[in-house]
């Protein structure tokens, strides 16, 4: 068996830049440990799966350790690779996803994606916190939903840039992953971020919609401004506009196709 595979860098106009995300368009659902083990040969930090639906696509992402229930980049990227690669014409796709329904919308070469908030609650400041990152973070927030996204702010931009995580530190927490921000005082933008989730196989991921989801609306709460500028500031850097209207985000940026080729099983 062949299937068809591409890959995008999503969240920046370069390639080589942003975050790489992988698509595997099906017919029909194969068995979750092929995808999976699909995933973990492509070694990026998601994989993505279609399968049409009625109305739009249903949309799966893996890790190479794990399935997640929401991916920003890859979802991104999927949308990309579906009007420039697979012949889709419409101006807006739905993706059925576990999270809900996902919607990507284009203007030209601009993709904006429309994802539900993810609410967040206070924690009371850990020492674990700081064993895990190595500075000590100001604020401490987690996701509503069980082991979710550990959300920490910082005083600094120059304090997230600069931080060297103990990734076993950061696994042993009891979350999906650890997103670090601050104001984006130095880097031209509203707020900066990190994202480190080594339980799900991925030390840093390089740009995440899906931490986005809960940093837009923190941000837009703490600066009183639904549009904000955002920048990733991995090694491999990425940037998005977020806006928040009501209980949704609005992310938008651009990808670069970097692959097209085929899988054999």
């Amino acid at each position: 068996m062949q299937l068809p595979i591409y890959q995008a860098d999503a969240f920046t106009s370069r390639l080589f830049g942003g975050n790489p995300a992988a698509l595997v368009p099906l017919e029909q659902w194969l068995a979750d440990d092929l995808l999976q083990a699909v995933a973990a040969e492509n070694n990026l930090s998601e994989t993505a799966f279609t399968v049409p639906g009625s109305g739009g696509y249903e949309l799966r992402w893996f890790t190479p350790a794990a399935e997640v229930p929401l991916c920003g980049h890859a979802t991104l990227a999927t949308a990309h690779l579906l009007w420039t690669e697979l012949g889709n014409e419409a101006a807006e796709i739905q993706f059925f996803t576990k999270s809900g329904t996902l919607i990507a919308r284009r203007d030209g070469d601009e993709i904006t994606l429309d994802f539900p908030v993810q609410p967040v609650r206070p924690m009371p400041l850990a020492p674990a916190f700081t064993d895990a990152v190595g500075v000590a973070p100001t604020h401490a927030y987690a996701e509503l939903a069980e082991g979710g996204k550990l959300l920490l702010e910082f005083a600094e931009a120059s304090q997230v840039a600069d931080l060297q995580p103990d990734f076993s530190a950061v696994a042993s927490l009891p979350y999906q992953g650890v997103v670090c921000t601050a104001p984006g005082n130095g880097f031209q933008c509203d707020f900066v971020s990190r994202f480190f989730a080594p339980n799900v196989g991925i030390d840093e991921d390089p740009v995440t919609g899906s931490a986005h989801t809960l940093l837009a609306p923190y941000w837009a709460a703490k600066l009183d401004q639904p549009h904000l500028q955002a920048r990733q500031i991995s090694a491999r850097g990425g940037e998005m506009i977020c806006e928040v209207r009501g209980q949704r985000v609005l992310m938008r940026g651009t990808a670069v196709t970097y692959l097209r080729g085929h899988i054999s099983l």
